[in-house]
């Protein structure tokens, strides 16, 4: 089964030196009918501008994945940790019993990002931090490993039993992914692909259950994020 959430549909709000997209209810906007899609919590498309920031606040017991699609993000927590991750790479906080972060564009450009937040199979687990470069010609035509809770190695890790994937790839060039038909997959073209023969638009959210192939086909050059959820 698979359901194609059209980009137009997701809710957008307008913070001045942040403009989002969220896929799932998230801050002032809640729609009972769409909390989660299984353990994916949250799936936010934001553009933070130039010397925007996301000032100190606290999480526990989640999962946040940053990935950075252009520009970077600066991050500082409450563990001591900061860093810098830019395009292409991704970032990985456990929130676990508690930590307080900040996330800063300290660029002279836009930053485009996904932030993704998973259900922790791990409640009350030590906070901790991590970032990776993964550089795009690694995934390109194929899908790239970047975060897994599975015990992958040479990846991010998360607390959860799921994975995070990204892949490129050009106009006309087809990817297939095996996917456990028990499992919920969530993907995000940056444009548009045909899913299973269906057509999904630029950064529409494409939710698929039950299935044991997916196949994607870029109708333009575009990348994609997976997520892989239990």
């Amino acid at each position: 089964m698979m359901q194609i959430i059209q980009s137009a549909e997701r809710h957008h709000a307008d913070f001045g030196w942040l403009q989002t997209h969220w896929h799932f209810s998230f801050g002032d906007y809640h729609d009972p009918r769409n909390i989660n899609f299984s353990s994916l919590r949250v799936f936010n498309d934001d553009v933070v501008q130039g010397g925007g920031a996301f000032g100190m606040h606290p999480h526990r017991d989640m999962e946040i994945i940053t990935y950075v699609r252009t520009g970077a993000i600066t991050h500082q927590d409450s563990m001591g940790n900061k860093g810098r991750t830019g395009a292409g790479d991704v970032q990985v906080m456990s929130a676990g019993t508690g930590v307080t972060h900040a996330e800063f564009n300290l660029e002279d450009e836009d930053t485009t990002l996904f932030q993704i937040w998973i259900e922790t199979d791990k409640p009350g687990s030590q906070p901790s931090w991590g970032a990776m470069p993964f550089p795009k010609e690694s995934r390109e035509g194929q899908f790239q490993l970047l975060a897994s809770g599975n015990g992958d190695e040479g990846v991010l890790h998360i607390n959860s039993d799921a994975r995070i994937l990204g892949a490129t790839l050009k106009a006309g060039e087809t990817l297939e992914y095996a996917a456990d038909p028990s499992r919920h997959l969530y993907l995000v073209p940056s444009a548009k692909v045909e899913v299973n023969g269906t057509s999904a638009e630029k950064r529409d959210g494409v939710a698929i259950t039950g299935e044991a192939t997916v196949t994607v086909k870029a109708e333009e050059d575009a990348e994609l994020v997976l997520v892989d959820a239990h």
